[in-house]
């Protein structure tokens, strides 16, 4: 090349070193494919928050009593941390949890070791409580979501005892967590044993001992010490006394008191049991009592391919160690869902990939096309590779945005290759030459068009919160692609170009095309063969794809030789050739006098009339506002829950009541086909007491609830639901159920959608007195209630005043005469009714506590707990003293908080409540009950009232996307100005941005589609990008001819305004093609996202069945942003081709009109 400064030095350098550049390109295709394998896959990214937990266990203690000893010491203590955005602690009976989230501005370990520094600080209180003569240690840690939802339930029932059932699930469990992708195995429906010994009050007091004899005599009996070393004969001999017990029955013989020929044994005053400990869990599986086993995953960890294993080991035991009358069944398994959502995506990058290769082939030719294409797999497996470095999973949205990026990402690979191909063609330049000559032409401007498109998506990376940490791949995702395909078009295709394009559209010789096909017809029918006598099933189906393949490529050779070529050349040199004519014929009648103006008058026309048509659709309600898309229910979740300090005996009641109502629907004859499988349900599992919080809105919550169940109903994917909605599956449990049981709440959820954002109702009422806001909280119930507000499930309050307690005044004066104290006699009571823990039982390496309680008989009369002596003996005389309880101390009865909630240290109630099936938009029911309360008669001076939970969050959301759409134009705008050193061509590339949005409130104003905050403002940022590669295309090109004619002398009598009339004219000729490109290969791309068409390529090739359905959890959740898209696109192509022409010429008028003097 004669003029070596204008070559791109990079892409030179690369046409240069075209082996160094193969061995990269084999490089980075061999890195993506083995990243595109190894990645774990998610069906939603994992979330890690900045959130710290402290938890804190204080058995046989009321709320007030861990409010007022645990809470709020520790919330002193942690008003001094930085960096914390908000506070909330929850105290219960026996439990205290504070929940701390922390801002960006500080790490995930350095938020947790300095909590841990004040609560070390608050223990070390001379006054903190103790629990068994030890200071109660609370438990700092952090925990993610997803690693506290089960990825599957392993089921074990048969004819055996509890006790049986479990041991055979602690051998699956041990084994499970052997595997570095779990992090833990819980076992639900069976208990832990311990060593009880019952005592009978009666024979303990006739023989004069007290719970401080018998515990005395455990400990100091139970115990194996070590006394030194002997030295005999120069050898040193430990000396060990052996006295732990090896059996329970060993402690029959204790002696709890000594006296000459009157010994009192243990065996003598109580029974000693090795079992159970008081029930705490039940489970169930389709009715039948099981032991259930929730499995759950460390974060970052492959959830298929745990999966995998937890199935390899189920089926090794079952086959080898278990008995073949033992049931184990794996339920909820989460993995086939992620799967099964992560091929349908995958799917749709394939068929979308299709569909561009098809359009390039009929714009660019076959081998145009080939370079082009060539961009796809290699910018996607570059993107991949890049993502797994950053140690991302692949999840959907990663998977989206691959999706999404997949048009835009073959556009600087058009510009490259059509650049290359006119010089060659008309400027009759070498393949090198033209290509160093036409990669320095369009470097910068594709580098600038790639920023500006990038700019769109650089503010979604600022996103904060839980939903921030959500949605940021997506931007992410989509900033690797667009760089990616940056890089392969500077580098890549320029090699590519350099080395094979040719002018002219030769065909493929018979004989070569024979040959290939042969070779690739006899390897198919081979590797079918082989695929059709393998024995292995997964084996055989990837042979039978590959030879499938291998044969449907050989016919495509012939289709395109014979039909496809013919069709191609014809649509390039016949249809193309009359769409610029007409196209240039049209743009010269619009450009003519006035009707620049119209064009832009009618079109800010019709982009107010899309605006007030989509506000008329929102106010009557036939387009409702979506924070998520409302996915038809994976799992439908029935939480079940009696008043704090119900037995769990009373729930497992209800709860089986609770599960033949949802059974009688589930399993009903409509979801069963004639072969009787019922293509709907999956399963259907039941726990009561332990595992029965909810996850998503109780993260860190205790374990224990006795009071509450949770029934889950897990759906088959959809493709197998034969068109059956799950949705109307939910609104029959909730219709069957509502108002059904008196005295329990019940509340028929579904599986979130996204991070868990808090119920679509919330209301935060706080205030100083806790009773008059419990009190406030039940009237402002009462009355929404009253107002029959559509769209309100069921309102809940989530603390009560019911708990019954049981309050023992003492008298201290008399207490006092007799030689007692308030400790002794609580630590008597304390001892009879709780228990206390008086040593260890070792057995197979396991630990079991040793318990001392009363017995079941004498434990719950009252009459019999407050009439039992206090035995001790008097310091004064020696003398043992029996003084009944029930002479120092009278009782009565109250009832006290089941809990007490604060946050920022606030005492606050919440009124809360999921939205009825068949409603969605949140901010309408809430919008409704805040007008209903202006009319709410009640004095609320003393409480403040708060509308919190999903409204929060999406208004929070909405307003940060809205400022990002904002930063990303301006952003956008600064980059355009560096590129056109002016201000009037970016200013026409904002307007054409603006008026997309013609496309996406008027097709949601005509179609009635709902406005979903997340998807459709993602959508418009995502679309901003898109314009603004079009609007650069096109007026970067204007600005090459304006200066090509300049230097034409036949153009020196021609006027200014003339000139820049005749540039835009060829220019937007000129990039028709690109311009329609762009938009085709993106619409094309997200096509079977929004029409919702489902079809598995490997099954097609591999069983000879598709698999084609329609709909879907990913149509659902993402085409919302794929109709956005699409209906914005469609109308920016025509603001490309026309209203930014026009806004072109009408501004260089306007200037010319000022005076503005032309270069």
């Amino acid at each position: 090349m004669n003029n070596k400064e204008k070559e791109f030095a990079p892409s030179s350098w690369a046409v240069n070193n075209s082996t160094t550049m193969y061995v990269v390109m084999a490089l980075v295709l061999l890195l993506g494919i083995n990243a595109y394998f190894s990645m774990p896959r998610e069906d939603y990214p994992e979330i890690k928050e900045n959130i710290v937990f402290v938890s804190s266990i204080y058995p046989g203690n009321t709320a007030e009593d861990l409010e007022k000893l645990i809470t709020e010491p520790l919330e002193d203590k942690l008003k001094s941390v930085n960096n914390v955005l908000e506070i909330k602690s929850s105290s219960q009976e026996n439990f205290s949890l504070i929940i701390l989230e922390f801002d960006d501005g500080i790490g995930f370990t350095e938020a947790k070791l300095k909590v841990k520094d004040e609560v070390e600080t608050a223990v070390a209180s001379e006054d903190w409580p103790m629990y068994n003569n030890v200071k109660v240690d609370p438990n700092v840690f952090n925990m993610t979501f997803t690693e506290e939802m089960p990825i599957l339930n392993i089921n074990i029932s048969g004819d055996y005892t509890t006790e049986k059932l479990k041991e055979y699930s602690e051998i699956l469990q041990e084994e499970i967590e052997s595997l570095t992708e779990i992090k833990k195995v819980d076992i639900r429906g069976a208990l832990d044993k311990e060593v009880e010994i019952a005592v009978d009050i009666y024979k303990m007091m006739a023989s004069k001992v007290s719970f401080y004899d018998v515990i005395s005599s455990i400990k100091s009996g139970n115990i194996s010490v070590s006394a030194g070393n002997l030295k005999a004969n120069e050898q040193l001999k430990t000396v060990r006394i052996i006295g732990e017990i090896s059996s329970p029955t060993d402690l029959e013989n204790f002696v709890v008191k000594s006296s000459y020929n009157n010994s009192v044994f243990l065996k003598d005053i109580a029974d000693i049991r090795f079992k159970e400990k008081d029930v705490t869990t039940y489970a169930r599986e389709n009715g039948e009592s099981v032991v259930m086993l929730d499995v759950k995953k460390r974060s970052g960890q492959n959830t298929i391919d745990a999966a995998e294993k937890i199935h390899s080991i189920v089926e090794n035991n079952i086959n080898k160690v278990f008995p073949k009358n033992l049931k184990v069944t794996i339920t909820n398994d989460q993995s086939e869902l992620t799967e099964n959502q992560v091929t349908d995506l995958v799917n749709s990058i394939i068929f979308g990939i299709i569909i561009v290769v098809i359009v390039l082939l009929f714009f660019l030719g076959f081998k145009n096309a080939l370079f082009v294409g060539f961009a796809i797999p290699m910018s996607m497996f570059m993107s991949i590779a890049i993502l797994s470095a950053m140690g991302n999973t692949l999840n959907t949205m990663i998977l989206f945005g691959l999706i999404l990026g997949l048009g835009m990402l073959v556009d600087n690979g058009i510009v490259v290759v059509e650049n290359v191909y006119r010089l060659m063609e008309k400027e009759g330049m070498s393949r090198i030459e033209a290509t160093k000559k036409g990669i320095s032409e369009i470097a910068f401007p594709i580098i600038i068009s790639t920023a500006t498109t990038v700019a769109a998506f650089i503010p979604l990376g600022l996103w904060p919160g839980r939903i921030g940490k959500f949605m940021v791949f997506f931007p992410i995702t989509l900033s690797v692609v667009l760089c990616s395909s940056l890089i392969v078009a500077i580098f890549f295709n320029s090699v590519l170009v350099s080395k094979m394009m040719k002018i002219e559209d030769t065909n493929m010789p018979i004989k070569r095309i024979i040959r290939i096909t042969s070779l690739l017809g006899v390897f198919g029918i081979l590797f079918l063969i082989l695929g059709f006598i393998t024995e292995n099933t997964e084996s055989a189906g990837f042979y039978r794809f590959l030879g499938s393949l291998q044969i449907f490529i050989s016919i495509n050779f012939w289709i395109y030789r014979l039909v496809l070529r013919k069709l191609a050349n014809n649509f390039q040199s016949k249809i193309l050739p009359i769409l610029d004519n007409y196209y240039e014929r049209l743009l010269k009648t619009i450009l003519i006098g006035k009707r620049p103006y119209l064009i832009i008058l009618s079109t800010f026309i019709t982009l107010i009339v899309a605006f007030m048509s989509f506000g008329t659709s929102i106010e009557s309600q036939r387009t409702s506002i979506e924070f998520f898309p409302d996915e038809d229910p994976r799992q439908i979740i029935v939480y079940v829950e009696y008043p704090e300090g119900t037995d769990i005996s009373k729930t497992n009641k209800i709860a089986k009541l609770i599960e033949a109502d949802i059974n009688s629907i589930i399993y009903s004859k409509k979801y069963y086909d004639d072969s009787g499988y019922n293509f709907m349900i999956q399963n259907n599992i039941s726990q009561v007491g332990e595992g029965s919080e909810n996850p998503e809105k109780e993260l860190g919550a205790l374990s224990e609830m006795p009071n509450r169940a949770k029934i889950t109903t897990s759906f088959r994917d959809f493709k197998y639901r034969q068109g059956l909605s799950s949705r109307e599956v939910r609104k029959e449990i909730q219709e069957t159920l509502k108002n059904k049981y008196a005295g329990v709440s019940i509340a028929v959820e579904k599986n979130q959608s996204g991070p868990p954002v808090g119920y679509p109702i919330n209301i935060e009422i706080t205030g100083k007195d806790y009773s008059t806001l419990i009190e406030k909280a039940e009237k402002i119930t009462e009355y929404i209630n009253t107002r029959n507000i559509p769209g309100i499930e069921e309102l809940k309050i989530d603390v009560n005043k019911s708990r019954i307690i049981n309050l023992v005044n003492i008298d201290r004066e008399k207490a006092g005469e007799l030689g007692l104290s308030v400790g002794q006699i609580g630590q008597q009571l304390r001892a009879a009714l709780f228990g206390t823990k008086a040593g260890i039982y070792k057995e197979n390496g396991d630990d079991f506590d040793i318990n001392i309680r009363f017995n079941k008989e004498n434990r719950y009369s009252e009459n019999i707990l407050f009439d039992q002596n206090l035995t001790f003996k008097d310091p004064d005389n020696g003398m043992i003293k029996e003084i009944p309880i029930s002479s120092v101390v009278s009782n009565s009865r109250a009832t006290t908080y089941s809990e007490i909630k604060h946050k920022d240290f606030k005492r606050i109630v919440t009124i809360y409540s999921g939205l009825s099936s068949g409603y969605v938009d949140a901010g309408a029911v809430v919008s409704q009950i805040e007008t209903e309360m202006n009319s709410f008669n009640e004095d609320t001076s003393m409480i403040n009232i708060d509308y919190t939970g999903q409204i929060e969050e999406q208004n929070k959301n909405q307003a940060f996307l809205l400022k990002a759409f904002m930063t990303g134009l301006l952003l956008i705008f600064l980059l355009l100005i560096l590129q056109f050193n002016s201000v009037s061509k970016p200013t026409i590339i904002m307007i054409a941005i603006i008026l997309s949005l013609i496309g996406v409130f008027g097709y949601l104003a005509i179609s009635g589609n709902s406005f979903v905050i997340m998807m459709t403002m993602m959508g418009i940022i995502a679309l901003s990008g898109i314009v603004v590669n079009n609007g650069v295309v096109l007026l970067d090109y204007s600005e090459i001819l304006l200066n090509r004619k300049k230097q034409d002398s036949s153009n020196k009598n021609k006027k200014l305004i003339e000139l820049k009339y005749e540039s835009i004219v060829e220019s937007c000729k000129s990039r028709l093609r690109p311009v329609l490109l762009t938009a085709i290969t993106t619409i094309g791309g997200l096509v079977p996202l929004a029409a919702g068409f489902n079809i598995n390529f490997y099954t097609l090739f591999s069983d000879f069945d598709p698999n084609i359905y329609w709909g879907g959890d990913n149509f659902v959740f993402w085409g919302p942003l794929a109709t956005t898209v699409i209906s914005g696109l469609v109308v920016a192509t025509f603001l490309t081709l026309f209203v930014v022409p026009s806004l072109y010429l009408m501004i260089e008028k306007f200037k010319f009109w000022i005076g503005v003097r032309y270069k």
